[in-house]
């Protein structure tokens, strides 16, 4: 779809990245129900395609994972006509042959996540949207080719665990999430995800593995520091090899945006309430997520 509007989430170091990449650059700040979102948008234009940043930390990397705005992030990039989101975000790798450094095109999620709001629908009505496969296979597969194309180590699959934090898990935790099935660990993606699919947008992550989390054993004799090191480096390649991703992607691709996606009707029978029963201002309060 020419012109489509691309929506892309990530750390500070990333959007900083990929707007060198645009032209004809804005900067908006968008009125959501759900408050303000972490920063405002950064909107331009790569080939055919327009693209809105926003930086789910704020500037500064100011907020915590819990405190990220997500609802308010979801709903403005909506609002502003994007019907794809691709996010980013540090994660640590729960397996051995997911090295540190590589990317991971996330298929699956556990949610232990509770502080945060994950529905748009409150107070609206009954709505339940299926969410057995929760990223976007279409979109998955043009990034796994591209990736693949530009020779970077990627993973087409992964099962994220997502906790609350801002605590990293202990070792007996870290081991329980091997033994549920987890691959990466981290923070962010929920319930970023369970919104764009409320949203009806095609939601894909690419996650960065920054570093084997605490199952493994730190190799003896490092110190703190020289861990720390080893860890920044290990997400700066990692947030170089994404950015060549996503920026050849939006720079390549037309058909990022496909309306016949089952993402773009997950509301269609996600609606129980009937809708006599659903008041007129909540109704329009989010007909955006309808579009």
């Amino acid at each position: 779809m020419e012109d489509s509007l691309i929506g892309i989430i990530g750390g500070t170091g990333l959007e900083d990245s990929l707007a060198e990449h645009l032209s004809d650059i804005q900067s908006v700040e968008i009125d959501t129900p759900f408050g303000k979102t972490s920063s405002p948008v950064t909107i331009g234009k790569v080939s055919d395609n327009r693209v809105a940043l926003l930086n789910r930390h704020g500037p500064g990397h100011q907020l915590l994972p819990s405190e990220v705005p997500y609802a308010a992030n979801v709903f403005a990039l909506k609002k502003l006509g994007a019907r794809v989101l691709i996010s980013s975000g540090a994660v640590g790798s729960l397996r051995q042959e997911i090295k540190p450094g590589d990317l991971v095109l996330v298929d699956q999620f556990i949610d232990k996540t509770y502080k945060r709001q994950n529905t748009f629908f409150s107070r609206f009505g009954a709505v339940h949207c299926e969410f057995a496969q929760p990223t976007c296979s279409r979109l998955r597969t043009i990034l796994h080719r591209k990736a693949k194309d530009l020779g970077l180590g990627v993973h087409e699959a992964g099962t994220y665990v997502c906790m609350e934090g801002p605590q990293f898990s202990t070792r007996a935790e870290s081991l329980m999430h091997r033994a549920w099935g987890g691959d990466l660990i981290g923070m962010t993606a929920l319930p970023e995800a369970k919104l764009a699919r409320e949203a009806q947008m095609c939601y894909a992550l690419v996650a960065l593995a920054s570093d084997y989390d605490c199952w493994q054993q730190h190799e003896a004799g490092k110190d703190k520091q020289t861990l720390l090191k080893e860890i920044i480096g290990n997400l700066r390649q990692a947030t170089d090899n994404c950015l060549k991703l996503l920026s050849a992607v939006v720079r390549d691709s037309n058909n990022l945006v496909f309306d016949d996606c089952p993402c773009r009707k997950s509301l269609e029978l996600a609606v129980w309430t009937q809708p006599q029963n659903i008041a007129t201002q909540a109704r329009d309060k989010l007909a955006v997520l309808f579009q």
